[in-house]
């Protein structure tokens, strides 16, 4: 047997290995340790080293703050195939603090549902007259920064009008409805300003996934007179925030050149790196 073929069955042997630390960390109810992996795969320290980091670097698991391993945003991938909101709401939420943190107002994440708008996590302001739980309420999308974001973004269709006017304000015909949607494609964000209710502003911006479609939107809200002075300090504070959990959503890598590896790179990769690199040398 060649060099070259046993390395490759050694490489094959250990792919059933490899995978080893995957499941265990996936099924894991609470973050795993490296010596937990290591005692898990029965592979030599080194080469369990080895196997974590290119996981880690492929997506496939990450660290927590403690430095544990936990399932990595490769699996998003996964889910969005399925039913990603879960997913999407542990790896958004703390941005959504942050936002919370730096602006005070009532953040908002959200995602179509046929051609509805919901709602599926919100970090409450920390002021109270702008404090209102929106999770779940059925808001028409044509009067929500959140929902302006999917029709900009053609991820929601133009509906026929006219259209329920909550308020003086509120756009009510799909040709202004598309205007807007230009305006908002052209600054970047969203804007609804006492469109769904007198005296209450909002922005929203788009987080898009790996095929560049807009799958969620992130915004804030609080009461006009507030926002107003600063609305676009906030959508850019916004577009930047929204950009980061693109990425992360994205599963961006380190890759030479900086493009962002497909799925058959990846596994490509994690055998010839990790696999066949530490596979034992045949003398014959």
């Amino acid at each position: 047997m060649t060099d070259q073929s046993t390395a490759r069955a050694n490489g094959t042997r250990a792919v059933d290995r490899a995978a080893d630390p995957v499941a265990t960390v996936v099924r894991a109810d609470e973050p795993m340790t490296f010596a937990d992996l290591q005692d898990a795969s029965g592979l030599a320290k080194s080469t369990t080293s080895r196997m974590l980091t290119a996981l880690e670097r492929s997506g496939l698991l990450e660290r927590d703050a403690a430095g544990s391993y936990v399932a990595g945003r490769l699996f998003w991938l996964y889910a969005a195939r399925h039913d990603p909101w879960e997913e999407l709401v542990r790896l958004a939420r703390p941005t959504m603090e942050e936002i919370g943190d730096d602006t005070g107002e009532t953040v908002h994440l959200s995602v179509t549902r046929g051609e509805r708008v919901v709602q599926v996590a919100q970090i409450d302001s920390r002021f109270l007259p702008g404090t209102r739980d929106w999770t779940g309420i059925d808001v028409p999308a044509h009067c929500s920064a959140l929902g302006k974001v999917f029709f900009a973004r053609n991820a929601l269709p133009v509906p026929r009008g006219p259209y329920d006017a909550p308020t003086g304000s509120t756009i009510t015909t799909p040709a202004l409805l598309r205007r807007d949607g230009v305006r908002a494609r052209e600054r970047g964000w969203a804007l609804t300003l006492d469109e769904l209710e007198i005296g209450l502003t909002g922005v929203a911006v788009p987080v898009f996934g790996i095929h560049g479609d807009a799958i969620a939107a992130l915004g804030i809200s609080g009461p006009t007179p507030r926002p107003e002075e600063r609305l676009d300090e906030l959508g850019r504070s916004l577009l930047d925030h929204a950009a980061q959990l693109t990425a992360l959503l994205r599963g961006s890598t380190n890759k030479e050149g900086g493009g962002r590896m497909t799925p058959e790179e990846i596994l490509q990769g994690l055998y010839d790196e990790t696999l066949v690199g530490n596979a034992p040398r045949s003398s014959s």
